[in-house]
């Protein structure tokens, strides 16, 4: 049985994972469909940053009755309740995956060599967006773009 850090197996994380993000919806006024139920549960299921294509791809695998369309609109309508959060890569895909909430709130930063993509801390660049609000009256929310640059082991290569 494929196990998380620390003991917890991955299909436990996952189905918590899912029911709290259910949850979240139904909290802000949103319907559990059939479609919402398995794209959460798609996105519930991994830690990878999923294009809307792999969502859809994995979808028609688990719920062989959701149309690739609806797949689409319902990543667009959790976006909109903040329940999905997705992010921008440089010139690939906008990329899925579930709100972390604010206790877990992360950025992103993206190899340009391999394109891996690691969650990063939500306060990275908290003091350059105070230097940005206070020298030009910019405010920052880099939380829908990743950072670009070299992950650690393309760079020691």
């Amino acid at each position: 049985m494929d196990e998380q850090d620390g003991g917890v197996p991955v299909e436990e994380v996952a189905r918590e994972r899912s029911a709290s993000a259910l949850e979240l919806l139904r909290h802000r006024g949103g319907r559990v469909t059939t479609a919402r139920r398995a794209v959460v549960a798609v996105l519930a299921g991994t830690d990878a940053h999923l294009s809307a294509d792999d969502v859809a791809a994995r979808v028609e695998a688990s719920a062989p009755g959701v149309h690739r369309a609806t797949v689409y609109r319902t990543l667009e309508s959790l976006a909109g309740l903040g329940v999905v959060e997705h992010v921008h890569l440089d010139r690939g895909p906008v990329v899925h995956h579930l709100a972390a909430g604010p206790e877990r709130a992360h950025l992103h930063a993206r190899c340009q060599r391999c394109g891996r993509v690691e969650d990063v801390p939500g306060d990275l660049l908290d003091d350059a967006g105070a230097r940005l609000a206070r020298e030009v009256g910019f405010a920052l929310d880099p939380g829908h773009v990743a950072l670009s640059g070299t992950c650690r082991a393309c760079a020691a290569a």
